[in-house]
């Protein structure tokens, strides 16, 4: 820190030295001079920029619990039923993710896993049946091309129904 300066230094500063030159105290005096000034600026304050915080990923959405477990044989039905009416009324269009089973509720959602393969899909209960022999459930065209059984028309599949 500079040490203050007298208003009879800070005269004689004013004055032309000798020579031209400035001694050290001229300097010493002409600092003061400008800390001071520069202490009697107002600046405007400058924003303090506050770190941005980084975005908070959504927590994946919980996995579905699983109410009851079973296994059976799959078939699949398809293009000769497009159009028509399904037990609940829908239109069977071609692609869909929809299965018909004898017991489970319209809208219940079915995880479907191919024993042969291990492909699964999840299929919604819109249809009743199969009525052949001892196959749990009729998969739509688009569920069995997921789960590779259009080929063979039927496949062993372990059922989970999603709450």
């Amino acid at each position: 820190m500079v040490p203050a300066i007298s208003e009879q230094a800070l005269a004689t500063t004013r004055e032309a030295s000798p020579k031209g030159l400035p001694t050290a105290s001229d300097v010493a005096v002409r600092t003061e001079l400008a800390i001071r000034e520069v202490d009697q600026l107002s600046l405007p304050e400058q924003p303090v920029e506050q770190p941005v915080p980084a975005p908070i990923a959504p927590a994946p959405p919980p996995a579905p619990r699983v109410l009851q477990t079973s296994t059976g044989k799959a078939s699949w039905y398809g293009p000769g039923f497009y159009g028509n009416r399904t037990a609940n009324g829908e239109v069977f269009r071609p692609g869909t993710m929809t299965a018909a089973h004898r017991t489970l509720p319209f809208g219940t959602r079915v995880r479907v896993t191919n024993l042969n393969n291990g492909r699964t899909a999840v299929v919604r209960i819109n249809d009743r049946g199969p009525f052949h022999g001892s196959r749990v459930i009729d998969l739509a065209h688009g569920a069995a091309t997921q789960l590779g059984v259009v080929s063979s028309g039927l496949a062993r599949v372990k059922l989970e129904v999603l709450q």
